[in-house]
């Protein structure tokens, strides 16, 4: 069953709204498939305008800034340790923005997006532990 992202048919407060159209197949959207640990693959993909998207299926590494340093590199991610979007999801291993990795060099915060950019970025964050 596709998602519908179109104007709901009720208002605010409750009452009915009457469209003036039905559904239209640009206002349909994608089947969620999340970005999770694994080999590494990229999906590329059509949206409106024939422009194309990647959607990361599954990362292994991780771009990491590191603000100390000023530096990049490119590391191994180990596993999934929080993900604000969704509690489930730190069991189930997959990554969004805002998810707190675990990766040889530490503690990363992802700042991209792996559903539509294609790559995964992320800065380095002092765990707990450390900042005590």
């Amino acid at each position: 069953m596709g998602i519908w992202q179109g104007r709901s048919r009720r208002k605010t407060s409750g009452g009915r709204l009457r469209p003036n159209r039905k559904k239209r197949r640009f206002e349909i959207a994608r089947e969620l498939q999340h970005a999770v640990l694994g080999a590494g693959t990229v999906k590329e993909y059509r949206v409106r305008g024939a422009n194309q998207k990647l959607r990361i299926l599954t990362a292994s590494t991780i771009n990491v800034y590191d603000p100390a340093t000023k530096t990049r590199k490119t590391v191994k991610i180990v596993t999934v340790r929080e993900n604000p979007a969704n509690p489930n999801y730190v069991q189930r291993n997959i990554i969004t923005k805002g998810a707190i990795l675990e990766t040889e060099l530490g503690q990363v915060r992802v700042r991209s997006r792996p559903g539509q950019d294609g790559v995964l970025n992320g800065v380095r964050v002092e765990s707990p532990a450390s900042a005590s």
